[in-house]
């Protein structure tokens, strides 16, 4: 079985407070370094829009998005005051999301159940 198959990906949306894109920036760079020895993690990257930041990221189940929640915590706490969440999706099957329902629950997702597709 592939990893893609169990794979959960992360949709945050941040609109960032005026004045504040330039510590979004040296953040987003921190982020990245901190995520990086991750090995549950799929692909992680941020685009902007004007001052709004969408992360891109993927990881093998929903053990590997605990472990990255649990990596970055104080640097999202970082990122919420320099920002506010406006959207943040989970995506991948049920099974796995299921497991992150009750601890990502206080964040308000949108939960996205895979229904079919393809896997290489």
């Amino acid at each position: 079985m592939s990893q893609l198959s169990d794979a959960v990906s992360i949709h945050p949306y941040f609109k960032v407070h005026a004045g504040k894109l330039d510590a979004v920036h040296a953040l987003l760079a921190r982020f990245v370094a901190k995520t990086q020895p991750e090995k549950n993690c799929l692909f992680y990257n941020f685009t902007l829009d004007g001052d709004t930041v969408h992360c891109r990221e993927a990881y093998v189940g929903a053990q590997g998005v605990a472990e990255h929640l649990d990596n970055v915590g104080p640097l999202l706490d970082e990122m919420l005051k320099l920002s506010d969440l406006v959207r943040l999706e989970f995506h991948g099957p049920a099974a796995e999301l299921d497991k992150l329902r009750e601890r990502c629950a206080p964040l308000n997702p949108a939960w996205f159940v895979s229904q079919c597709g393809i896997s290489r």
